[in-house]
């Protein structure tokens, strides 16, 4: 038998208890044809980066799979016509990863440096640079939005 690892997202409206059951209906199917679940990551409901049949977000789940062609085709078929699947994808892989998903590894957004200027060093200095204007210091333009001619170039031919 093949090893795969399955992605599936599931519409934001539903439960995190009825993800759960989908996976309980999958890992059925499965089984009824040959194959077997091994790991089930339940990665929770997250943001995606376009809309997908008007959600905006999805409830993300891992299975890894150990099942013959034919039962993960089925699999597929089943997910096809349910509604509240929005995408799947199945990968063949050599061999399952031991522990926990880089999506279940990811660092806790809590743990990073906070960008509100108490961890970072001073502001750096450009010193080539004028210090900054103020938006009403800036003198009008002569002549509306025209520019004046530019004294290093002679008049354009096409103008003329």
């Amino acid at each position: 038998m093949a090893l795969y690892e399955h992605v599936f997202l599931a519409r934001q409206d539903m439960s995190a208890q009825q993800v759960d059951a989908l996976v309980e209906q999958y890992k059925g199917v499965l089984e009824a044809n040959g194959g077997k679940v091994g790991r089930v990551e339940n990665w929770g409901l997250k943001s995606l980066t376009y809309r997908i049949k008007k959600n905006r977000k999805a409830h993300y789940a891992l299975m890894d799979i150990d099942a013959p062609a034919a039962a993960v085709h089925e699999m597929e078929r089943q997910m096809r016509i349910n509604e509240d699947v929005l995408r799947y994808m199945t990968i063949a892989v050599e061999k399952h990863e031991e522990g926990a998903s880089a999506m279940m590894q990811k660092r806790d957004r809590d743990d990073r440096p906070r960008r509100d200027g108490d961890d970072r060093g001073p502001r750096r200095e450009f010193g080539d640079r004028p210090p900054r204007r103020e938006f009403g210091d800036r003198p009008p333009r002569e002549g509306g939005f025209e520019r004046a001619p530019r004294p290093d170039r002679g008049p354009r031919e096409d103008r003329a």
